[in-house]
């Protein structure tokens, strides 16, 4: 087998790098990861850097395939690293740049080791890990950061040398309700309720709300969309990473994949959420608004999710990072993975030992947070 880092996905063919992704992943479609570099999001002059790497045969045959960038900062990660950065600069030494195999502004789980099909998962995946790792020690980065990864590749990542970390969003899982009043049925009764009295203040504000795929998207709507996702970006102080030609071309090029969701009332849009789904998968991304409605924002970015769900069979529903008032919406907590490599010994032994002991201290939080879940007993898994 032959490793290869690469400094753009446009150097892999799209219909070979597309096979190796499992479950129509919308976050590691070529068009995906193409289209953040053709609008800015990554490569030159940005803080993203690709450096995709890709494993073949003797025969030139794509067995497998690592998203790897060259990171400046920590931003739009959603593993926090900052801390690590700041013990860095107290002591004098240089923390950036870093490796970091994850999607861009992206924290959902997904495949980080890529192997073929019929290729030999265990090897493709040790080779994957052991070259960026080595990559990172090559290129002076301080750390390599695997973020989000699948349960199942963790063995590779260990094996590699790299610390395993625990964290915790909130997932809904199908259970095979027929429709959203089956799923509510579900929860006790109160908890019922106020989540009906939510729907309903929506409505009361005489507010409809409409689901498009992404290729029936107007290039009208896409701009409203994106000046509301602008402005909740502004609003935290911060610039909105992806363009509106960003957009634009994702709509087209993932067509069904993405899920737009329009709030009006009357003829306006005064809000928008926008979602990715996979085979089995929906993933809840970003959203903003014209003015603030009460309920809203669980309306177009949770309750239209999991009706979307339900009514085109997937499984999950992941909304994003962070938010305990999920859970009272029927979210469960799920334990999420991410594995890092220190190149610096003293700092390895200190983060080693930390995410020792903050791995219990997530697994309580979790166990906790299922405790609040507003199912009747037994409804939901632990």
């Amino acid at each position: 087998m032959h490793l290869r880092c690469h400094e753009s996905f446009r150097e892999l063919p799209a219909a070979e790098w597309n096979t190796l992704v499992r479950d129509e992943d919308p976050f590691l479609q070529h068009a995906f990861l193409v289209a953040l570099e053709n609008h800015g999001v990554t490569g030159p002059g940005t803080h993203w850097q690709p450096r995709p790497l890709s494993v073949r045969d003797d025969d030139g045959r794509l067995l497998g395939g690592c998203p790897l960038f060259l990171k400046t900062d920590s931003w739009g990660e959603f593993v926090f690293d900052w801390g690590w950065a700041d013990a860095y600069h107290r002591n004098g030494l240089r923390y950036y740049p870093k490796l970091v195999a994850a999607i861009p502004h992206t924290p959902a789980t997904g495949q980080r080791l890529l192997v073929a099909a019929g290729a030999d998962a265990g090897a493709v995946m040790a080779l994957l890990a052991e070259g960026a790792r080595e990559l990172a020690a090559g290129l002076g980065c301080s750390t390599l950061h695997v973020l989000f990864p699948q349960a199942g590749e963790l063995e590779s990542l260990t094996a590699a040398g790299l610390t395993h970390r625990l964290g915790c969003q909130f997932h809904w899982q199908d259970r095979g309700y027929r429709d959203f009043d089956d799923f509510l049925d579900a929860f006790s009764a109160k908890k019922r309720k106020n989540l009906r009295q939510e729907r309903r203040r929506v409505r009361e504000a005489g507010l409809e709300l409409e689901r498009l795929p992404g290729n029936a998207v107007s290039e009208a709507q896409w701009r409203v969309f994106h000046r509301f996702y602008r402005n909740t970006f502004e609003q935290r102080g911060c610039p909105a990473p992806m363009s509106l030609p960003f957009f634009l071309e994702i709509g087209r090029t993932l067509g069904e994949r993405v899920l737009l969701v329009l709030a009006r009332r009357g003829h306006d849009i005064v809000a928008a959420a926008i979602s990715y789904a996979g085979a089995r998968t929906l993933y809840g991304r970003h959203w903003g608004c014209a003015e603030s409605f009460d309920a809203l924002h669980f309306e177009a970015c949770y309750y239209q999710g999991i009706e979307h769900c339900i009514e085109h069979g997937l499984t999950r529903f992941e909304p994003g990072a962070q938010g305990e008032h999920k859970v009272a919406r029927g979210f469960e907590p799920v334990l999420t993975h991410s594995a890092h490599w220190v190149a610096h010994p003293g700092f390895r032994q200190a983060i080693d030992a930390f995410l020792h002991r903050e791995r219990p201290a997530i697994v309580e939080y979790a166990r906790e947070l299922t405790a609040r879940l507003p199912y009747r007993s037994g409804e939901a898994a632990a």
